[in-house]
Parts: structure tokens; sequence; C-alpha cells
């Protein structure tokens, strides 16, 4: 099969597995299966990887125990040598270096074969605290949906083609539409999943609630109303508390609000910040999109079990307007240094070129051009504050537009739509089936050359966090076994 003939393969692709193969294909087609095998490369320390994977290997076949646990303790990270740049997963349609792979499969079977019993010389405590402070250290990886309105059937695609991957990270935020998903997602048991996901699903959910399906118009797009959107959250998400939730399903869903009023700062709701909000509530307020829909006030399950207004005298907004990606915030709760980033956001879509992180000259001069025209525009806004003052609408519109502005919304790993334009008008609107279907196949389509990034990138975290839980949990049962022993 020639190069032309792969890259239809490639755009046909009905499933992952489709696409892996015609991806595996067109590398050794083009020689790209050879650039992998070569250590060789100015995009990373080729040279530093080697030396350790080989004295890692070494360790392991002399079974000097402790020399491994003591070489895992200098430092274990996913940029080592520039071995997590972006750049070493353009290259080839599959995949990067085999030197990367290799040195992340030896990190893990490392891990793996000190976590074992076998290895009995060193102590049950002494594991316990390097398993900690090596997941400490490295850190976690976080899935951040941004705000979509209709759009968040994107985010559904992309979650489905991470969810039978195993790749979904365990710590979610989203915002509008993505709020929407997360929920969804850290409301249910795995075993809910495939039906949730299924866009068929949650278009008779739709019609279930709203009496119909609305096709919509390309020339006149009919709103969603308030009611039928509480309708349908009412009708998918559980009335939980972000706690329950936590509790339930083990994910750490965040949801970004905003301040309807000016002056308060805007939220970042969660289990540990909010356990005893609700999240049915949150979704609603996340989704308001001011001069749209009503601000939301929030509810909370209050010591008797009841709920009850939270903050009542406070109503929220669409968080995507403040906090679309709450990237700082998710690092201070629970060590997030990895983002991987879903972003339909339709002002932010056009300016983003690729959703690749760069470090070439041009791209750090682009960069460099944005920050100055975002201070050039921050200190015109300060400068005008006091005659904008008399007019308290014209005041939260450019408090908005500068929010909007000075927020990043790129990640690590950033999954676009194929198609990057959508009618505007369509945002807040019903969508027709074909539509839905074509999101969804779009989000999955559009995560399929990101995965094996995804699955390398986020090895290591993912070994330490299963191990750790583990042995978190054998602690406990030491612990408990203790207390009795010590009562009886």
């Amino acid at each position: 099969m020639n190069v032309k003939k792969l890259n239809k393969a490639l755009d046909s692709a009905s499933s992952y597995d489709e696409w892996k193969k015609a991806a595996i294909a067109h590398d050794a087609k083009t020689g790209l299966d050879r650039w992998k095998l070569i250590d060789q490369s100015r995009r990373y320390d080729y040279v530093s990887i080697r030396v350790r994977l080989d004295l890692l290997r070494t360790m392991r076949a002399r079974h000097d125990n402790r020399g491994l646990l003591f070489s895992l303790n200098e430092g274990i990270h996913g940029n080592m040598g520039g071995m997590g740049r972006s750049s070493l997963y353009e290259k080839s349609k599959f995949g990067t270096k085999q030197l990367i792979v290799d040195y992340v499969d030896e990190i893990v079977s490392a891990l793996e074969h000190l976590a074992s019993p076998e290895v009995d010389e060193i102590s049950f405590e002494e594991k316990l605290d390097f398993f900690r402070r090596a997941a400490h250290c490295f850190g976690r990886s976080a899935f951040m949906m941004s705000g979509s309105g209709s759009l968040f059937y994107f985010h559904i695609g992309v979650v489905k083609a991470l969810w039978k991957e195993g790749l979904l990270p365990n710590v979610l935020s989203g915002s509008s539409g993505g709020a929407f998903v997360g929920s969804l997602l850290s409301t249910h048991d795995d075993k809910d999943l495939e039906t949730l996901l299924d866009p068929d699903y949650l278009v008779d959910k739709m019609e279930q609630e709203t009496g119909h399906f609305r096709q919509g118009s390309k020339l006149k797009p009919q709103l969603m109303q308030i009611d039928e959107i509480h309708k349908i959250i009412q009708s998918i998400i559980p009335d939980l508390t972000f706690q329950e939730a936590f509790e339930l399903t083990g994910r750490e869903l965040n949801i970004s609000i905003a301040p309807a009023e000016t002056h308060q700062k805007s939220r970042l709701l969660n289990a540990t910040t909010s356990p005893n909000v609700y999240i049915r509530e949150a979704v609603l307020a996340s989704a308001a999109v001011p001069g749209v829909y009503p601000p939301v006030t929030l509810a909370a399950k209050n010591h008797l079990g009841e709920k009850q207004a939270y903050l009542p005298s406070r109503k929220w907004v669409d968080g995507s307007v403040s906090d679309d990606m709450p990237a700082k915030r998710l690092a201070r709760l629970y060590g997030v240094n990895h983002y991987i980033v879903s972003q339909t956001n339709p002002h932010v879509i056009p300016f983003v070129a690729d959703g690749k992180k760069r470090d070439d000259t041009l791209s750090l001069l682009k960069d460099a051009s944005v920050t100055t025209a975002r201070a050039w525009m921050n200190a015109g806004a300060t400068t005008i504050e006091k005659p904008l003052s008399y007019s308290p609408a014209l005041t939260r519109f450019t408090n908005i537009a500068l929010s909007v502005l000075n927020q990043d919304y790129i990640g690590d790993i950033n999954i676009l739509p194929l198609n990057r334009f959508f009618n505007p008008f369509k945002i807040l609107a019903y969508l027709s089936v074909k539509e839905i279907l074509d999101l969804v196949a779009s989000g999955e389509k559009a995560t399929w050359p990101c995965i094996e990034m995804i699955r390398i990138q986020t090895r290591i975290s993912r070994s330490l966090s299963r191990i750790l839980a583990e042995y978190d949990e054998e602690h406990v049962q030491h612990v408990k076994s203790a207390r009795r022993r010590k009562a009886g």
C-alpha cells in the first residue's frame, strides 16, 4: 500500500485499532520506524537517558535492590533530558524514539519489582516512604475540558477514546459543557460509562426530557431553554455532593464558576474545597452564560443531611469567563504537573495553531508578542477604569473581556476539533443528530494521534498511583492489626 492510500486509511479509520494499524504501516512505509530505533536526535538528551537506562538494567541484573532504590530516589520525572517534548511525537505517526519507550518501561518494571514481596531486604515502611515521595515528586496528570456549550459532544468523543484505552486521568476539570461531561464521569461507576458515553443514549435522554428532539436549523438555531437544561441535568446526573461523588468513583471532579457580582473571586468547586456542595447546581452555574441564562445560587448538604442554599447571598455564572483551564489551582490541590486539554472554546480555537507547545525561536517570539499585547491591553483598561465605573454594565463587560484575554488555554497535550470553525449562533442551541454524531466522532478521531503520547507520558504516574494505593491499603491493615494486638 502506498503512502497516499495509507493517509486515506488514517482519515477513514472508524476505530483506534484501525487508525493504529494504518499509522504503524505508514511509519514502516516512510522509513520512520528506523528513525524510532536510532537514539540520536537534537530534540532530547539521548546520552543521559541511555546511560541511566543501562544503569537501571545492570542493577536489576545484579539483584542490587538497594542500589536500585537509591538510583530511583535520585529522581524520577517525566521530562528527563527533554524526553517529554512534544516535538518527539510529531515526527512519526505512531509513538516516538524506542529509547524513550524502553526507559519508561524500565522505570515501571523497576518500581513494580521493588514493590513486590520478593524484595524483602527493604522494609515495608521504607518502601511506603519511597513510593509516597516518588509519587509526590513525579506529579499527576489532569484532564481539563473547556467551556463549550453544545460542543460538549466533542468532549464526549475525547473521553470515550481515553477511557477505552484506560488513559483517562482521575483529576478532571470542566466549565460549562465541560462541567457537564465531567459530572457524568464522576457520578457513575465504570460499568455505566459505556452507555453514558453513547451519543444515541444522550439524544434519547434529551428527547425524553424535552418532549421531542430538536433538529435545529442552520439559519434559525433554537436556543436551549434553562428549564430544559435543568431537566436534562436532573435526569442524567445523580443528586450527589462532590464528596459523595468522589467516594463513589474515586474521580476528583473540579467545576469552574465565576461570580455574578463584581469584586468577587471565581471558585473551583471540588471534594476538597466544597465537599458538601451539590454537583447539579454547580453544573447549572457553570453553564449560566452571562446575558443568556440567569445566574445560579449553589446548594449544599447541611449537617442534618438536608439540602439548603450555599452562600445564599451569592450567585454564579459560566466559569469559562474567568478560569476555563484552572491549571494552577489543580497543581496546588492535587500536585498536578501534566495537563491533557480538550479545547472547544469558539473564541480560542481559531488562534491555537495546532495545539502543540513549541520551544523554537518563532514560537517563543510569538508567545512574547502575545504577552506584550496582553500587558498593553491591561494597562489600557486600567487607564480608563474610572470613566468605566460610571457604567456598571460596561465595567462588567470589560472585566469579562480582560478575564478571557488573560487566561492560558492550552496544556501539555491539546486535543482540538478537526474542523476549527463552528456556527457561533449554534453554540447554545439544539444540534441535529448528525451534528452530534459528527462531533463525538471528531473528538475520538482527534484523540487517536495523541493516545500513544499520553500512554507513554503518563505510564510512570499511573504505575505509582496503583502501587501507592495498594501500599496505603496494606498500611491501614497493618495499623488495624497492631491496634487489635495491643488491645488484646
